[in-house]
């Protein structure tokens, strides 16, 4: 695993003031991982808690140890049972809040349902409804990590602070990929040309974007401005009315936008889940002449057989963060690498516990980052 150096704020990240309890919802004992490495960088315990299936999959927590009038932070990290991991998190926020704990933040890297933000045809913003749930069960701060669209933060009625990884995942370009002066940053869709600038701009390298993809589950052909069903019966329309009719879209042949042959491709995103879209792209930029494939993702779900499919592909290495698991897949995949991100989330504890400002941990971070 690439760790990210030490610097001067390894140095103090130690120092907390009394009143601090670091607990970890996660039942899966392979999640637990992330909490340990935060903990150990804070210079604390991790705070003793039973969290536990009864056998008819009902989930139970139980705190063994006083949390009155301290700052209770709590670490989940998703598993692949997304249902299960959060109710364990809501029924341990909702313990501590009857135990009267002066303060429950939850930490969670990786934030559950963040694709669903969007109203669909008949659907439901379920991100919202995550968000009112754990406001509801008692949660006063979230400390989350590249949110899938930053406006998910006015979901909640409580601060959100969403950190960034990319920070990391540019040192690990800077360190690991020897002639990275010679890459150019892609975007496999336009809708990922922002992120793609953004990192564009920090290696001071060029940059390409991959358009005609067929359409993916985002489009704006599935949400809620389409929602009204088609009127079967033309005359039930009032004949002054002549709305106009929206020309249906058409997605060109794939196209290249930006030179990448004889150079390295490096493809980045914020979740890497299904890695159709992945494969296709990698395809693509091979044909151009790209001799090197690298895909940067914060968020490594990395589903069904995504190891396999990535093995089997031309993708040279796949680099993701440690928000979610993997050490399954990586066995499975040696192409997948990881980078440690529990510095910025251990610093983030500790500033909020202390009543410090948050500001550096936002350095240089512009609204489109």
């Amino acid at each position: 695993m690439f760790c990210v150096p030490s610097t001067a704020i390894g140095t103090i990240m130690n120092i907390t003031k009394g009143g601090l309890v670091l607990f970890s919802a996660n039942s899966n004992s392979s999640c637990m991982e992330l909490s340990k490495r935060i903990a150990e960088r804070l210079g604390v315990e991790m705070g003793k808690v039973q969290v536990y299936q009864e056998p008819n999959r009902e989930t139970r927590v139980q705190i063994q140890e006083s949390v009155r009038g301290k700052d209770v932070f709590i670490i989940q990290t998703v598993s692949k049972d997304v249902n299960t991991t959060i109710m364990e998190l809501l029924i341990m926020v909702y313990a501590c809040k009857t135990s009267c704990a002066k303060s429950i933040i939850g930490v969670i890297p990786y934030f559950p349902y963040s694709k669903q933000c969007k109203m669909r045809k008949r659907g439901s913003i379920v991100s919202k409804l995550l968000a009112s749930m754990m406001c509801k069960a008692g949660l006063t701060h979230l400390i989350t990590m590249d949110l899938h669209q930053k406006e998910i933060q006015g979901f909640f009625n409580i601060p959100v602070d969403n950190l960034r990884a990319s920070p990391f995942l540019l040192q690990y370009i800077q360190e690991e990929i020897p002639d990275y002066r010679n890459a150019v940053i892609v975007a496999k869709s336009p809708a990922s040309a922002k992120r793609a600038q953004s990192f564009a701009e920090r290696l001071r390298l060029g940059i390409a974007v991959i358009h005609g993809e067929a359409q993916d589950a985002e489009s704006d052909m599935v949400d809620g401005r389409h929602s009204p069903p088609t009127a079967k019966n033309v005359a039930a329309i009032h004949p002054s009315l002549e709305i106009p009719m929206l020309i249906p879209k058409e997605k060109p042949p794939i196209t290249v936008v930006g030179d990448v042959g004889g150079r390295i491709a490096i493809i980045v995103d914020d979740i890497i889940d299904d890695v159709d879209s992945f494969l296709a792209a990698a395809e693509t930029l091979k044909e151009r002449g790209a001799y090197k494939i690298f895909v940067m993702a914060t968020h490594g779900l990395l589903s069904s057989d995504a190891p396999r499919l990535i093995e089997e592909s031309a993708i040279d290495e796949v680099v993701v963060t440690n928000t979610i698991p993997h050490e399954i897949q990586k066995l499975q995949c040696p192409k997948i690498k990881t980078v440690d991100i529990s510095m910025i989330l251990s610093e983030a504890i500790r500033r909020i516990h202390n009543g410090e400002s948050m500001s550096y941990l936002f350095r240089n971070i512009g609204l489109d980052d």
